[in-house]
Parts: structure tokens; sequence; C-alpha cells
């Protein structure tokens, strides 16, 4: 793609690639190796058995399951028919699943076995029409996966992507948790999820000289970027489907990676690792970092530990990936976000209403402007309108300073969001869960500060007059209804909550009243 146009879809990154690479190795997962001719071919096998099925150009289509080549190549397949793709995350419950499932209206589901069978009980929730299942078991009203992969000639191919997919059009449904407690799908173009990898790959000269290792959940936009720039740029993708230290750390050494990425978390299991230094990583050119800030102490820990820069980066769901990033060859500051991609634009604003643009070292909201943005939350227009402005800038909700060299740096969230080991949380999600228990009367949730995960979701509870709380029953509710990292690491039982005259509850006085 070196001084190429963007391709035509996201479907055509793997097309183009398979074209000017061929038989070189696109993907290392667990045992297996896979060419980049091998990754397009049999995504074309797939795209032409869901058209045989009827899914057309514009439907929406779920991937629910751990990283693994079939995640890929139904990604892939996908794009290449015109339909859009909705990748969840799998820490999610069947429920939480099926919310999202029906509010974009997904026809179909790509998942592992073990996904695809805890779908059965709320299946009928959605308006899901096909289900398929990788992992070697076929639970009942699914369709085995490799069964996909047997049914298309390979002849047919050459003819995807199907002619016709448009840039402006919608290419994936990302849904990121909403403060009104339920999740909301933001909505991306192939050219947003194109322009977002192509100057990720520029500002991090990601080539095909690379061989990059990551364990980042390809459902997730960092991990979705790492994914397609490989693909993009004919970099060799060591692909975990958990992260284990060990396991990130001899496959660095094994495959001679150029790079690694992760969130902070991940960087700090690895220099706790006893066993670090058994491993040879001096292949390593550049790292990345991102989901949540990292300390500057730790940042620089791990660059001497790995001999290389670890760049750090920062984006989110509505984006479709970056927002911004250092540049490889340029400085870099750490506790720094960096500088917004190229075709980006980027400023600071006042949090009072007012919409004045704020000058060096003052404290305001980010804002992001460009091709990258999202169109819309899907149905959802009153949120659209407070989250995108109508002139094309899109609400970030982080408070940010800017230096005078035009560095970013986050200060805090403008809203109530948690972040647990690069996972949002969002209070009111929990707080609605919670407040669902009979013995709850009131119910807040504020973040305390962990030395792993940057900082964990606490539950502050006013009981039911008369009534006595069962924490362990109060976290089984939870757990039945919420993905494991949403639920909170701590309830605290407190006789009133901080609140402002209008009654309003004020989360940031929470800690407060810590026991």
């Amino acid at each position: 793609m070196s001084g190429a146009a963007l391709p035509t879809s996201v479907g055509a990154l793997l097309s183009d690639a398979a074209r000017r690479f061929g038989e070189k190795t696109a993907l290392v997962f667990e045992d297996q190796r896979w060419s980049f001719r091998q990754l397009d071919e049999a995504s074309s096998r797939v795209a032409a058995q869901l058209q045989q099925r009827g899914i057309a150009a514009g439907q929406k289509v779920t991937l629910f399951s751990p990283n693994c080549p079939e995640w890929m190549i139904a990604y892939y397949a996908i794009m290449k028919i015109g339909a859009v793709v909705n990748p969840l995350n799998l820490m999610l419950t069947p429920e939480e699943a099926a919310y999202a499932m029906n509010d974009c209206g997904a026809v179909a589901v790509f998942g592992s076995d073990d996904r695809i069978a805890s779908l059965a009980g709320v299946r009928a929730q959605t308006g899901l029409k096909h289900c398929f299942a990788f992992g070697g078991r076929t639970p009942e009203g699914a369709e085995d996966f490799a069964s996909l992969l047997e049914g298309a000639a390979a002849a047919e191919a050459s003819t995807y992507p199907v002619p016709g997919i448009a840039l402006d059009q919608a290419c994936t449904v990302g849904y990121t948790s909403g403060t009104t407690g339920h999740p909301k799908g933001a909505v991306l173009t192939h050219q947003a999820i194109l322009m977002n990898t192509a100057m990720t790959a520029t500002m991090h000269v990601r080539t095909a000289a690379d061989t990059v290792v990551s364990a980042l959940p390809c459902s997730h936009v960092y991990g979705n970027i790492v994914m397609n720039a490989a693909i993009a740029y004919g970099m060799t993708l060591v692909l975990h489907k958990t992260f284990d230290v060990e396991r990130v750390l001899a496959s660095i050494q094994a495959e001679r990676a150029t790079m690694l990425e992760g969130v902070p978390t991940m960087y700090m299991y690895i220099l706790n690792h006893p066993q670090r230094g058994q491993y040879d990583l001096s292949s390593l050119t550049r790292c990345t970092v991102g989901g949540q800030t990292m300390p500057e102490a730790k940042m620089r820990e791990v660059e001497a530990a790995f001999g290389c820069p670890l760049i750090e980066l920062w984006g989110m769901t509505e984006l479709g990936g970056l927002g911004t990033t250092h540049s490889a060859y340029g400085p870099t500051r750490h506790g720094s976000i960096g500088v917004a991609l190229p075709h980006l634009q980027a400023r600071v604003v006042a949090t009072d209403g007012t919409g004045k643009v704020l000058g060096a070292n003052e404290v305001g909201e980010l804002q992001i402007r460009g091709p990258v943005t999202m169109v819309e939350y899907l149905g959802k227009a009153e949120a659209t309108a407070q989250t995108l402005e109508a002139d094309g800038w899109l609400h970030t909700g982080d408070l940010v300073r800017q230096d005078e060299e035009g560095y970013l740096y986050v200060v805090d969230r403008l809203k109530d969001m948690i972040i647990t080991g690069g996972f949002n949380i969002y209070p009111a999600e929990l707080e609605r869960v919670i407040a669902e228990h009979p013995d709850v009367a009131m119910v807040a949730v504020g973040s305390v500060p962990d030395d792993n995960k940057g900082e964990l979701a606490k539950a502050y509870i006013v009981p039911k007059q008369g009534a006595t709380l069962d924490i362990a029953a109060l976290d089984a509710h939870c757990r039945s209804r919420m993905a494991a990292y949403k639920v909170p690491r701590a309830y605290q039982v407190v006789v009133d909550l901080p609140k402002t005259s209008t009654g309003k509850i004020l989360r940031r006085m929470l800690r407060s009243l810590d026991a």
C-alpha cells in the first residue's frame, strides 16, 4: 500500500495484501501458521456461504469469540460482502450480548462454541437467523464454521470483495457502555477504519519488515487496529488467545518480534515476572501502550527492560481506533498521549458550555474532528447530538491539557468512566443492576486505585429501611447480570450518599465515605 490510495473497503485490505504478500506468513496462532493467501481464500469462501444464506450488504453480523484465526476470517468475510461487523467484548454475559445484537438488528453471529452455547437461553430475544460456531463443538441450532470453509469453490475467491462497497458505507457497529446504563452502538464507515489503520501505521512506521505480538482482543478497537495494520502492511501478526506472560515472552523470542502492543497492566505483569530475564527480547524495536494512562516511571522501566521505546497512544470506540499517539521517529513525552493522527484535528474546549477553545496548559475536554469519527450512535439521535457536533467535532469526555508544543496530557475523565485493565466501566450501568436488588435503597459507584488494574469499581450502598443487606448475595446478583470485569471489587454499606442541593449524587466525593 506504500504510496497508494486507500483500498476501497476494509475487506479489500486482505485481498490486496494477498496479491502483494502471497505466501508470506500473515498470522501465527498457537501451533497454526496462515499465509496472506490462505486467509484471503478462507474469508472469501465464508463470504460466499454468507451470501448463499441470504445475508446481504448492510446487514449486521456479530462476532463473539476470543482471538483466533476464525475471528479474523469471519471479520473479513463479513466486510467482503458489504455487511456490517458487530464485534462484541467476549466478557459480556449472554444477556448483555443479546441486548447489543437485538439493538443493532444482527441476523447472524459467529462465535466460539462456548459463547454460542451460552446464547441458547437468550436467542429468542434477538433477530438471529444463523449461528456459526468454531472450536470443535457445534451447539444445537448452530452450524459448524469448518463446514463453511469446505462449502465454496476456491475459484470464487476472486469475486470478493463484492463491487459497489463505498468508503462512506457503514462497516462496523461497536458497542460502548453509555452513561444511561445501556450500551450504545457507534456506527463507523469503511473510510474511518481504513484511515485509522493507515495513519496509525504512518505514525508507528509499521511495515512488512515487522512481526507484531498482540494479546489484545481483536474485538477491541486497539486490537482491531493492530490486526488491520498487520494485514494492510504485510506484517506478521503473532496473535495470542489471552494474555499469558511466559507465552507472550516466548513468542517474542521465537518469532524475533519487532513490536509488542498492550495495555499498561500487561507491561506491569511482564515487569514483575521472575523469569522475564530468561527471554531474549533484543529483536523489539518499539512497543505501544494504550487503554489507560501509564505512570511515567513504569514506562521508563519497560524501556530499560525491553531496550526499545514505549509509544503511548489514546483512542476510543467512537473513532474506530486511535485519535492521538507519538511518531516513532519523532520526539516523545512520557505521560503524554501525543498529538492527533495525520488528517485529524484535536482541540481542548472549556467545559462550561461556552465552547471556548482553550490555550496552552488550560484543562478542558478533548475534542477530535476528522475522517475517523463515528457517523452516529445507532438509533440514538439524542445521544449522537450530545457527542457529535454539527460541524464534526466529537466530544471524547476526557479532560486534557495541551502544552506549548502541542502534546496532549490526560488529566481526568469528564464522564465518570472507570478504566480497569484497559476495559471501560460506566458507574450508571453498575448502579442500574445493583439498584435492582430488593434490599438496595440507593447506590453510587466510584473507583478505588489499584496498582495492577489502574482502578477498580467500588459500590457505596444505602440499604432499604429495615433490610439487612447480604453482600455475598448482592455480589452474586451482580455476577449473574454483568460481565466479570464490571462487577464491583468492593462494597460498602453507608447511611447516606453525598449529594448536591438538587439531590444529584456527587461521585467525586464518594471516597470521603471510605471505611
